[in-house]
């Protein structure tokens, strides 16, 4: 077994945007090691070339330089050696978003993709991630938050940080600096919120609400038998919406206004736009992160892998994320109506959904709904609004059927133990297991792939495309919304 792979991240000069990065091989390959850079980061299905950020690159073993040669646009390798490998890279990081990396002197946030090399031929590896402060006095009192395991750092503080491999090494966004920091349980497991910006949150009433939408999802999904902790990192400036879900924990960007005020009532439009954010990603948990296309397992961080799964898992799960805020009691049941016809006149007001559909969507994500232009609510349907749709309906149908006895809901329940849910499109199938289908089995296999509205005869006109039983107990009646135009 080769030993651990040492990683070092330093911001060494934040005012430039430039960490600096170090990678110990103790065991390189003799014919001369391969390093590449990922060229994607999973859950952001477009082509960002992390590569092009590294503005320097050099190599050294037992303190003697080495050559680098680059072999692609990802790639490069070192000349032999017969001992450890030591390769250090500047890399420039002025993308403040959920897919990027981030330094100057508030604050360093990175994810693994931006920062962190593969070894090739030894991505099985174990890591070890030394995190080290920046020289500047405004960074005293910085303190460090991820979900990724301590090896001999402090709570929230430098030092070393342990992955199982590359793929959990960059499974983990770090975020440092002045952060206002809150913890809570939620099914028993730790959680976190980190949030960067200056803000007047009520940090209390935000962990309260949190463990309560968490835990109903916990309860609903069951608990997955590797989660020890969850973290969200938040970062709140004055305008920004985002989020990128991790196995562990994910990162978000919301406007400060939309955090809760001490003192304050209710839930705001604002405030409900962000904790629908965070039911989405926190679902994500389980409906992409533990449950994925065969072809993201593992994941090919070189090149675009297409699937026509993503409106199962980004529309299912945006499906369930402002349900969740209803059934958790967080919202009420006026204002989820309002959000569901918000989804549905999105959809019905796009010229698209009769070009493509959400399997097509889902295919050509790279290069259609992750490249909008003007002409993109002509030609695209978002695989995220109708996916979501075709889940009502899904839903719809299992409750018609069965007098309200079966829902989607049957189907997730400990899904992290049962792993029984099937989607079938013409290009890949999930990898799990069927169950809980039925004669939905051929709703499902046609409907992703119409390009028109949600088709009246896939209710069987039993309910009138009536929205009945959706959000709360089954057999609850509902109001009534049209899906056709």
């Amino acid at each position: 077994m080769n030993a651990a792979h040492l990683y070092s991240i330093w911001p060494k000069d934040p005012a430039a945007h430039l960490y600096e990065v170090s990678l110990t091989v103790e065991k390189p390959d003799p014919k001369g090691q391969v390093f590449e850079m990922p060229a994607w980061i999973p859950g952001s299905y477009m082509i960002r070339d992390y590569a092009r950020h590294v503005v320097g690159i050099r190599a050294e073993s037992d303190g003697v330089s080495l050559a680098v040669h680059k072999l692609d646009k990802s790639r490069w390798k070192t000349e032999p050696s017969d001992r450890a490998v030591t390769l250090v890279l500047e890399i420039y990081a002025h993308d403040d978003s959920v897919r990027g990396a981030h330094l100057d002197t508030t604050h360093a946030y990175f994810n693994g993709p931006c920062v962190f090399p593969a070894v090739a031929g030894q991505e099985d590896t174990e890591c070890s991630v030394e995190i080290l402060p920046a020289d500047l006095a405004e960074s005293k009192h910085w303190r460090v938050a991820t979900s990724m395991n301590r090896a001999g750092a402090a709570e929230y503080g430098f030092g070393t940080y342990v992955a199982s491999d590359y793929d959990e090494l960059i499974d983990h966004p770090v975020e440092i600096g002045n952060l206002s920091i809150g913890e809570f349980q939620a099914g028993d497991v730790p959680h976190v919120i980190a949030i960067r910006g200056n803000t007047k949150a009520d940090m209390a009433r935000l962990c309260h609400d949190l463990e309560t939408l968490c835990s109903f999802h916990m309860e609903m999904l069951g608990k997955p038998a590797d989660l020890d902790r969850y973290v969200f990192l938040l970062h709140a400036p004055g305008k920004g919406y985002g989020g990128l879900e991790h196995r562990w924990s994910t990162s978000l960007v919301s406007n400060r206004d939309s955090l809760p005020i001490r003192g304050e009532d209710g839930v705001s439009p604002e405030y409900r736009t962000l904790l629908g954010l965070i039911s989405h990603e926190y679902f994500h948990l389980w409906n992409v992160k533990r449950m994925k296309p065969a072809v993201f397992t593992p994941y090919d961080l070189s090149a675009e892998t297409h699937t026509g799964l993503l409106w199962v898992f980004e529309g299912i799960t945006s499906y369930y994320d402002d349900l969740a805020l209803v059934r958790s009691g967080l919202i009420p049941e006026t204002e989820y109506l309002e959000l569901l016809g918000q989804t549905i006149s999105r959809v019905i007001r796009g010229q698209g959904r009769r070009r493509q559909s959400v399997a097509e969507s889902s295919f050509d994500a790279w290069t259609k709904f992750y490249k909008q232009d003007a002409n993109a609510g002509n030609a695209i349907v978002s695989y995220y609004a109708k996916g979501a749709l075709i889940a009502l309906a899904l839903d719809l149908k299992l409750r018609s059927e069965t007098e309200g006895r079966s829902s989607p809901d049957a189907v997730f329940e400990n899904v992290e133990r049962h792993r029984r849910l099937v989607f079938r499109t013409p290009d890949h199938e999930a990898r799990l297991h069927a169950g809980h289908v039925g004669r939905r089995g051929q709703f499902l296999r046609q409907e992703p792939l119409e390009r028109r509205q949600i088709r009246r005869h896939a209710f069987e006109d039993e309910i009138d495309l009536a929205v009945e039983h959706v959000a709360l107990a089954h057999q609850r009646p509902f109001a009534r919304f049209g899906l056709e135009s």
